[in-house]
């Protein structure tokens, strides 16, 4: 069953509609990757609610459970506000958010989840529940970092930035003209000089030979380094990034913060890729370097390496179960292909970064590893264990990377 759900009231009569039948429930807001079998269960689409109210005194917003991020952008930025939303701006806010959201201005600001008010959630009992750190700390401690575990989120309230205008975009070289290892090397060696508030990643992708792509990029093996700064000195800040070899492209500027999403240039569409990540101590370039080689033009199936530097306000403590915080580095690899064709270049891959592995990053989890393995910390996979007996203990919502009862 599919319920197209335009409240929380329908949202609550679909899931004890579920309970009574003992069916596993999914909820969908926008949908990126593949899509699992759930047969006999019943799926929560949320899409139709597209609810936006803006507090610019408050300097808040709140969003019903299928509103995307570019919604919220358009819709914060008359007030010189920004949401922290990620790289893409057809991502679903409050999916992202309870994953924790790993934004485009990170290391500033910290995850989306640490600025929540509060939540609107549907529990296993068919409820509707307005929760906040003061009502329910245990509950509001769970939903931002495994939400979904836990109930169907329908809405939210999350703090707004003032951010006008941001430096920002990408530097990127050939990579058969450069050595793709030497870059990253010198980009890791870059993150240490920078700023807390400076947020940047690499990025290694080997695009195929194909029509439908710019004539640029057809056949090209990019490696491009991504940017995102609020502060006044970002010229100078890169300036080595621009020497670390011949420069393919170069899209760093001073940019409304509405065309933030330029500095990546997701597509807007959602892909068939499987994928994984790794929250790294530090990066050992020289591993890493060779991950590169796996993962390149002559891996068996097609690889993107993204490589996000971690650290200032992320690394924070905050009231919610997003993991990992001590983290300096996220890698994460995509495979185009089937899962375990996808596996066969990954699981060596991410092999290479074992010694350093804290752990998995739930947003970036996409369907190649093992459901639950990884995705929190002991302590913190314990404690929200023995909350999913509390508020789920007949695993209502099993159609996620799931938390297990104690």
């Amino acid at each position: 069953m599919v319920v197209a759900a335009r409240c929380a009231a329908e949202v609550a009569a679909a899931v004890r509609h579920a309970a009574a039948g003992n069916l596993p429930v999914g909820v969908q807001a926008t949908g990126h990757g593949l899509p699992g079998a759930a047969e006999g269960g019943v799926l929560v689409t949320t899409r139709r609610m597209d609810g936006i109210t803006v507090d610019a005194g408050a300097r808040t917003v709140r969003v019903q459970a299928g509103v995307r991020w570019g919604q919220v952008v358009a819709a914060a930025e008359p007030y010189g506000l920004a949401p922290l939303n990620g790289s893409a701006p057809s991502v679903g806010a409050v999916s992202y958010t309870l994953g924790g959201g790993l934004g485009i201005l990170a290391r500033e600001f910290g995850y989306a989840a640490d600025h929540v008010r509060w939540l609107e959630v549907v529990t296993a009992d068919g409820e509707v529940r307005q929760v906040t750190r003061e009502s329910d700390p245990d509950l509001y401690w769970a939903l931002l970092g495994a939400g979904q575990n836990f109930g169907i989120v329908t809405e939210l309230e999350i703090g707004l930035v003032p951010v006008r205008t941001l430096y920002g975009g990408s530097v990127a070289f050939d990579g058969r003209a450069v050595d793709p290892a030497a870059v990253l090397r010198a980009y890791e060696a870059w993150t240490r000089t920078v700023p807390e508030g400076l947020t940047s990643s690499f990025a290694a992708v080997p695009y195929p030979d194909l029509p439908a792509l710019p004539p640029q990029l057809r056949g090209r093996y990019v490696i491009s380094v991504r940017v995102a700064y609020t502060g006044a000195d970002g010229d100078a800040l890169v300036a080595p990034l621009r020497e670390i070899g011949p420069v393919l492209a170069d899209s760093l500027r001073v940019m409304p913060y509405a065309e933030s999403h330029t500095i990546h240039s997701d597509p807007d569409f959602p892909h068939a890729y499987y994928g994984d990540s790794a929250v790294l101590r530090e990066l050992d370039v020289e591993r890493a370097g060779e991950l590169l080689r796996l993962t390149g033009p002559e891996a068996s199936r097609m690889c993107v390496v993204q490589v996000n530097h971690l650290g200032g306000a992320l690394g924070r403590p905050a009231p919610n179960a997003v993991p990992f915080r001590e983290g300096r580095f996220l890698v994460r690899l995509l495979a185009v292909g089937e899962r375990e064709q996808a596996r066969a270049v990954l699981d060596p891959a991410f092999a290479l970064l074992a010694d350093d592995t804290l752990g998995r990053a739930l947003n970036f989890a996409f369907g190649a590893g093992d459901r639950g393995a990884g995705l929190y910390d002991p302590e913190t996979q314990k404690r929200l264990a023995g909350l999913k007996e509390q508020y789920d203990p007949a695993n209502l919502f099993r159609r996620t990377y799931g938390v297990s009862a104690c």
